[in-house]
């Protein structure tokens, strides 16, 4: 098995155990909540640990902590299939239209880095959980953001734009 076919399998169960734990275990959402928070994040470090993710590699720590907080912060009760960038659309009235939205997305298409991608994303995150229905697609969220890169940016751009046009037709 190759490595993107190992990391894909493990995102998968990974979003599959926390919202599998998330429904059953308050105090376990509750730790994942803390995650979003850099001061806190170390009291999910248990959780993340325990799944295999790698605590001394920042990088994939900061990802899973992100996707954990964002996807226990969510009402969601299984994972969704909206991509990142429907979501951003979705907010707002005017959708890919609407001048704060394509801030927005452009803010989050300038990152250079999946860590600076997560600052930006979390208000996002909240926003999107707070304005849409739908839920996101937190598997293909992290895998987005672990091979973070032009390939995510310009499908995230394509969801945002194409979105108008697939609702016109």
């Amino acid at each position: 098995m190759n490595s993107n076919a190992e990391h894909s399998g493990r995102n998968s169960q990974f979003i599959a155990f926390l919202f599998e734990h998330c429904q059953k275990d308050k105090g376990f959402a509750a730790r994942l909540r803390r995650a979003s928070n850099p001061a806190t994040e170390y009291q999910s470090w248990e959780i993340l640990g325990a799944f295999g993710i790698d605590l001394e590699n920042k990088h994939e720590r900061q990802i899973f902590s992100f996707i954990a907080a964002s996807l226990a912060n969510s009402r969601a009760q299984t994972n969704g299939t909206l991509g990142l960038g429907k979501a951003i659309t979705l907010c707002f009235q005017d959708g890919s239209n609407d001048k704060q939205a394509i801030a927005r997305l452009r803010r989050l298409l300038a990152c250079d880095s999946a860590t600076e991608a997560c600052r930006v994303l979390r208000p996002l995150v909240a926003l999107i959980q707070a304005r849409v229905t739908q839920t996101l697609d937190y598997e293909q969220l992290l895998n987005d953001l672990i091979w973070f890169g032009e390939r995510t940016r310009a499908r995230w751009a394509k969801q945002f734009f194409s979105s108008a046009e697939q609702e016109e037709a």
